[in-house]
């Protein structure tokens, strides 16, 4: 397997942002794209026709065209546990073979969905989704972003293994109207399962004759369900091949489905079938994950940057920050290649973020005037989501606006204090409205995007065997094991004595 070669992308050399758009009156028009309803602006990086022309060259050379087909051929890409990779094909995009067994899955989670709504379970008016990782993120995600005036079903998500997070929900819940989701792609998931059963002690002590009657299993090993004692008919199986951080456009979402309504499920499928169509069909120069991983790899290994920070100008996507972190830092925060090799150069940068004005006024001091390069990318939508006034959602939309604006720009003043060097990059990306479609078109750029990434820099983003240990080491602290270290043997002994 080829190596990337990063001599070319770390000789680039770069003029100023201000001075680059004054040599092109064109540079928005070529570092832009339009899909799916959303606006990609990349004019505010460092990007050049001289850089996108040598990432094309590194993208050719790293066989990415080659690998972007294995991805939708149904192929075994992710090469360390030997399996194939077909998130894709949960939204029509794949292999025949996997799409039709995608829609076979997809019409079980919808007829079960129907007899909920039909109350052939029962009467349900709370729906408590239990998982942690991908099996909760995306989901959570979903729901808080266009959730918030359906009137449904009462959902909460709970993820942390910490009690409080199970009593918060349990604590605005009826027993006799709530149903349990289960979402764990092996049905093995300790932290899962002690909630599962937490919450399943909390119907039987609340008089529900038939607890487990009430429980959806969502996973990718239904005997395993079956086996802890949810009924056949409840489990929503989906294919081993799609991995849990991947997994929201499959039984995952299910929550989402029950909440927001089959057709807006099924729009957020197509909405991101169509950025697989464009990513799969257009050519890099104008391909919105490429170019944004070009963006990405450019900060990363030609300057140095170790961190990049997503921030939201929409409350609706509050969450999407922390869904990022583990899209991104899950999949390419690796320190081999594909082929087991150490790597001797940066993978994944540090994701991190906020939500629109409250993170102007916590952490953007730094952006702007601290010693570090740290490249931005602001996430706004046009159409508001509020009752309040205009004058409310415009001043968002300005204040994003300005940021990117004052970043590039700077501001010179003889008080070093008030001076803002500027020469900090941005990118932006503007949906025309939020709605299921955006944002599932949104969700798989930022998929693609992170596969490209990961094409380049020679990795794997389909394991994270860098999640175990400290699993392991815990369960092993829970039997008794004592062969800790002394920091950890003390603390162990404070807390359990």
């Amino acid at each position: 397997m080829a190596l990337p070669d990063w001599s070319t992308i770390r000789a680039l050399k770069s003029a100023p942002l201000q001075q680059l758009f004054d040599a092109d009156p064109g540079r928005v028009a070529a570092l832009s794209a339009d899909v799916a309803g959303i606006h990609f602006d990349w004019s505010k990086t460092h990007l050049t026709a001289e850089a996108v022309q040598a990432f094309t060259a590194l993208a050719e050379s790293m066989g990415l065209a080659a690998k972007r087909d294995a991805l939708f051929a149904g192929q075994a890409i992710n090469v360390t546990e030997g399996r194939a990779v077909e998130h894709t094909a949960e939204r029509g995009e794949g292999s025949p073979e996997s799409v039709a067994r995608a829609r076979g899955y997809h019409a079980r989670m919808r007829a079960l969905i129907d007899a909920i709504e039909a109350e052939a379970l029962g009467p349900v008016r709370h729906v408590l989704h239990i998982g942690i990782g991908g099996s909760a993120l995306g989901p959570d995600l979903l729901i808080d972003a266009l959730g918030r005036d359906a009137d449904r079903y009462d959902v909460a998500v709970v993820s942390n293994v910490d009690g409080a997070a199970l009593d918060e929900a349990l604590d605005r819940f009826d027993p006799q109207t709530t149903l349990i989701a289960v979402a764990s792609k092996t049905f093995t998931t300790t932290e899962t399962l002690l909630n599962a059963d937490s919450a399943l002690g909390w119907l039987e002590g609340n008089g529900v004759a038939d607890a487990y009657g009430r429980v959806i299993a969502l996973t990718a090993a239904p005997e395993k369900a079956i086996e802890w004692g949810v009924d056949e008919t409840r489990v929503l199986p989906f294919a081993e091949s799609v991995g849990g951080r991947y997994s929201l456009w499959s039984s995952i979402g299910f929550p989402a489905a029950l909440a927001l309504g089959w057709e807006a499920f099924e729009e957020m499928l197509e909405g991101a079938a169509e950025m697989d169509r464009h990513f799969r069909l257009t050519p890099l120069a104008q391909n919105a994950p490429a170019l944004a991983a070009f963006a990405d790899l450019y900060y990363t290994q030609a300057r140095g940057c170790e961190t990049r920070a997503t921030f939201a100008y929409d409350e609706r996507l509050r969450l999407l920050p922390s869904y990022l972190q583990q899209l991104e830092m899950e999949s390419n925060g690796k320190r081999v290649t594909a082929e087991g090799e150490p790597v001797d150069w940066p993978t994944a940068p540090i994701t991190w973020g906020g939500v629109g004005t409250d993170a102007q006024h916590a952490v953007f001091q730094l952006l702007h005037q601290g010693t570090r390069l740290l490249p931005v990318e602001f996430v706004g939508v046009i159409e508001p989501g509020d009752g309040q006034a205009d004058a409310h959602h415009n001043q968002l939309l300005l204040n994003m606006f300005a940021q990117g604006a004052a970043l590039m720009a700077g501001k010179a003043h003889d008080d070093l204090a008030r001076a803002y060097p500027g020469d900090r990059p941005s990118s932006t990306l503007l949906l025309d409205t939020l709605d299921p479609r955006t944002l599932g078109a949104l969700l798989a750029f930022y998929e693609q995007r992170t596969f490209v990434n990961a094409v380049l820099l020679g990795i794997n983003p389909f394991d994270q065997f860098g999640v175990e240990l400290g699993k392991e080491m815990a369960k092993a602290a829970a039997g008794g094991a004592s062969d800790f270290d002394p920091s950890t043997t003390d603390l162990i002994a404070r807390a359990f004595r």
